[in-house]
């Protein structure tokens, strides 16, 4: 493999994790949806118990 390539393909990947950080609108909006979305589930199908319960909230906490 050509040393240039070698040099260049790392430092690519670390820029491209790098931009990664910041939160836009766009993901903000998402998130509130993804939430809303959760809302209506837990409301049309609610946890049958504490064990599906607890399950449910690490789902979030992991998320």
């Amino acid at each position: 493999m050509n040393p240039t390539i070698r040099m260049i393909l790392p430092t690519l990947l670390l820029l491209g994790l790098a931009a990664c950080q910041q939160e836009g609108p766009a993901e903000r909006a998402g998130r509130s949806l993804d939430k809303a979305g959760q809302s209506v589930r837990d409301t049309v199908d609610p946890p049958r118990g504490p064990v599906e319960r607890l399950g449910r909230s690490v789902d979030r906490a992991v998320n």
